[in-house]
């Protein structure tokens, strides 16, 4: 991260939700929870998850690498995060299958820096499932879109060499930092990487932006608070389960 970005705030929007003003957080009044339902068109892919497929149909352990920035996370809680969440709804759907989850934070890395240390990270935690958030800090240093498409797009098959599902995950949204950067080229270069590689593509832009018009979530506010950050990311790690569980295919019967 570059301390004197004026897009700081796209990487750090909820790595400093609960840090962002406490002590007025505090004493506002909480609104009560929302449903954060998605609809169903920012949740449909065509493209498959055949290694958790496997995995879950034959008894096997289902390893999830998820490799990410900041936006990853919650400072004050680890447990409250999007992967956090998203291994306690993949648990609740598949109780018979061995879940385990980790998280490689790569703070501050393009999708090419990130690129050089992915085949690590597979050998090491040997995943079925890798989940590569990726696009801000590439927004952020204005990378050129078809380099970072060219980068994206090296990562996905050197990881599908490797024996691992993809699902790829975009940007976050943020209405506050739309005049400070500009997100549809990466948005559409990952669309196109995603086709290109029939991996799955988690819209988060399109599912926050969503939530934002909705009246979710007032994303524009500066006073998010802990009591949001951890609302969001619940919400993003539900989606996030059923879009898993879906592109694998699942049989219904096989949630219990």
């Amino acid at each position: 991260m570059r301390p004197g970005s004026g897009a700081v705030l796209a990487v750090s929007l909820f790595a400093g939700l609960a840090a962002a003003g406490p002590a007025r957080a505090q004493n506002a009044p909480q609104a009560p929870p929302q449903a954060c339902e998605v609809p169903a068109y920012l949740l449909n892919t065509e493209s498959l998850l055949p290694k958790v497929t496997e995995a879950v149909k034959n008894g096997r352990p289902l390893n999830i690498l998820v490799v990410g920035s900041r936006s990853s996370t919650i400072a004050s809680s680890a447990d409250s995060a999007y992967p956090a969440k998203l291994l306690a709804a993949l648990k609740q759907k598949l109780p018979s299958t061995p879940i385990d989850l980790s998280v490689e934070l790569q703070g501050g890395k393009t999708a090419e820096e990130t690129d050089a240390i992915l085949i690590k990270l597979v050998e090491a935690n040997r995943p079925t499932l890798v989940i590569w958030q990726t696009g801000t800090v590439d927004a952020m240093r204005s990378v050129d879109p078809d380099d970072f498409r060219g980068a994206v797009g090296d990562g996905v098959a050197a990881l599908q060499k490797a024996g691992a599902d993809v699902v790829l995950i975009n940007l976050q949204y943020s209405p506050r930092t739309e005049t400070m950067i500009s997100a549809p080229p990466y948005l559409d270069n990952m669309r196109v990487v995603a086709q290109q590689y029939s991996v799955p593509l988690f819209d988060r832009f399109g599912i926050m932006r969503h939530w934002n018009d909705a009246g979710d979530f007032d994303l524009f506010s500066t006073f998010h608070g802990p009591d949001m950050a951890k609302r969001v990311h619940a919400c993003l790690g539900r989606a996030l389960s059923k879009f898993v569980f879906d592109a694998a295919r699942l049989d219904p019967a096989q949630q219990n």
